[in-house]
């Protein structure tokens, strides 16, 4: 059974109370800034608490280990739409320590597929198609080596603006701790 019957409960009285208005705020960032930081849940609140950031200060995108893969990807897509249609002007890549993703083993997640019902088939078609799902279900063997990455191919986008910081952060997913890995050079 799964939990949509309880969070729409628990929703009806959350918006018959008007809970939502403590959390009112505009599309844009208050603080003028994108996040792209992984879907981990320890970072759910820990993430905001530990940058001083409340509802409405800052966009945050969220991923699998944090990173991007591609240049021209929903990733970055995500980002230059944060910057040039809501206002956000710096970007901060945060990857954290004892991240899933850190080695994660593509051959073990297709194993997995196979378990929970996805037919071989559909996997050797994918193959043939030319998709190389051993690189694109590969994570990363260093989270720093992979923040700096992601920072890279954000300052290097051709369709990034000239006047853009990004810098590259590590947290602690048990302290908050921040960690500056890739500061931006201020013109």
């Amino acid at each position: 059974m799964g939990r949509i019957d309880e969070i729409m409960t628990f929703n009806s009285g959350f918006v018959t109370t008007k809970q939502y208005e403590q959390y009112a705020t505009s599309k844009f960032p208050d603080k003028r800034m994108v996040i792209l930081t992984c879907m981990d849940t320890r970072l759910t609140e820990l993430l905001p608490k530990s940058m001083n950031l409340k509802n409405g200060d800052a966009k945050i995108i969220k991923t699998a280990g944090g990173i991007i893969t591609q240049p021209f990807g929903s990733v970055m897509r995500s980002v230059l739409v944060a910057l040039y249609e809501l206002q956000a002007d710096e970007v901060f890549v945060i990857g954290h320590h004892n991240c899933g993703m850190t080695g994660l083993n593509p051959e073990l997640i297709i194993e997995h597929m196979k378990e929970r019902g996805v037919p071989e088939e559909r996997i050797d078609i994918l193959k043939n198609s030319g998709v190389n799902l051993m690189r694109w279900l590969t994570g990363f063997d260093n989270v720093r080596d992979s923040v700096v990455n992601s920072v890279s191919i954000i300052r290097k986008h051709p369709l990034l603006p000239a006047n853009i910081l990004v810098h590259g952060l590590i947290i602690d997913p048990d302290t908050g701790q921040l960690e500056l890995v890739d500061k931006a050079d201020v013109e």
